[in-house]
């Protein structure tokens, strides 16, 4: 990936490789900058709105499902039109929807608030996949994704902190005026750098009709859907550990909400040591090896939340975390890009369908951790053992084709 060359399309030179990375991740982060900022923030914004806790949990689920089908539709209509204007266009709905979070003054506007910028968050996620098939192929497609991982790793990672200092000191609607500056800075940024990266003789002109018949192609195809689904639900153990990481961390263990956002930073370390580490021992092993391998390693992690104590101090419930999220940090670069490589002409068609199945199944995951009558550490075992299981079953299903 040599920085200045043209681009597949070869209508002008591209950015370096670093700079297209780096748009990418931002692209694909803010969906979860926005989510993971407000974590820390829970027990105040439940207090100030007048709900429980457990009623918070519908701004993720509401969140994740308007995420997950919004996607189904921004795919294939940029397969027609273009990355540009529907990426431009989503973070303008995102920031519309985050100045109506910051002024939501009950559970219903918040929730109202969060299913607009999931509208426009979907698009700006969905097609920064699209985008990095747009501009690479093979092993480095591979390779940047996984370092689009590390640094969207960040935005989960480092925004509880972020959240937890702003909550104790300012009050927790100053978390969604800091997501809705950073949407602005990444149009801005996207628009002058980086721009359209799916040329008009690359576009196809499908109808509706057409877009139904090539999501049924793809979800017979098992090139694609055995590694998509497996991925997805691996994405849906990370998911749900977001929503269950309040009760674990602050109402289990008893951390303040400014250690849990410290705790969420330090375990960005072992997602960056994963994704840099996957494109190199896929190289010598090959990628089916070297993911199959971590989906096994995060099934570890769910197991010992499963079979563990109910209420395990910081110590164990993070030794379960960390070997969840070394297996995932493998996994998930090497299975996506397996599941999009071959579908470059399809590439936001395919990422639409991915999306939406991370998303529905990360939908069903935090709404099973917030109705299942079991300790939250439990439930969320439960949750990432059996989908790891599922996952590994579905990718050996792949490997063996």
């Amino acid at each position: 990936m040599q920085a200045e060359t043209p681009n597949k399309a070869g209508d002008r030179p591209r950015p370096s490789s670093g700079i297209i990375v780096a748009l990418v991740a931002g692209l694909a982060a803010i969906s979860m900058l926005s989510t993971n900022i407000m974590l820390p923030a829970f027990p105040q914004i439940a207090e100030d709105l007048a709900v429980s806790a457990r009623d918070l949990g519908l701004t993720l689920s509401s969140f994740y499902i308007t995420y997950a089908l919004g996607q189904l539709i921004v795919g294939p209509l940029s397969d027609r039109y273009g990355r540009k204007r529907l990426i431009v266009g989503g973070l303008m709905v995102f920031v519309a929807g985050t100045i109506i979070g910051g002024l939501a003054k009950s559970l219903e506007v918040l929730v109202l608030a969060r299913i607009i910028q999931a509208c426009g968050a979907c698009a700006a996620s969905v097609l920064s996949r699209a985008i990095a098939r747009d501009m690479f192929d093979g092993e480095a497609l591979a390779k940047a994704l996984s370092l689009t991982m590390i640094a969207t790793a960040a935005a989960p990672g480092f925004s509880p902190l972020v959240g937890g200092f702003l909550s104790i000191t300012v009050g927790w609607r100053t978390t969604f005026i800091l997501v809705g500056l950073a949407a602005v800075v990444i149009t801005v940024v996207y628009v002058r750098v980086l721009g359209e990266t799916h040329p008009i003789n690359r576009r196809a002109a499908t109808s509706a009709h057409q877009v139904i018949l090539a999501y049924g192609g793809l979800m017979k195809d098992r090139r694609f859907i055995l590694p998509a689904l497996s991925m997805s639900l691996l994405m849906s153990g990370l998911l749900a550990s977001f929503g269950a990481a309040p009760a674990i961390l602050m109402g289990g263990i008893g951390l303040t909400s400014l250690q849990a956002g410290c705790y969420f930073a330090s375990t960005v370390f072992v997602v960056f040591g994963a994704g840099i580490t996957a494109p190199r021992l896929a190289h010598c092993y090959g990628s089916p090896r070297i993911a199959t391998l971590g989906i096994a390693c995060a099934m570890l992690g769910g197991a010992m939340l499963l079979f563990g104590p109910a209420q395990p101090e910081l110590w164990w419930y993070t030794l379960s975390m960390v070997t969840f999220l070394w297996g995932m940090g493998l996994a998930n670069p090497l299975g996506t890009a397996l599941a999009m490589g071959p579908f470059g002409p399809r590439a936001g068609l395919a990422s639409a369908l991915l999306g939406f199945l991370t998303m529905g199944l990360a939908a069903i995951a935090t709404w099973l951790g917030s109705v299942l009558p079991f300790p939250p550490v439990t439930t969320l075992g439960g949750i990432q053992f059996v989908a790891c299981l599922c996952a590994i079953g579905l990718f050996t299903a792949r490997s063996n084709q």
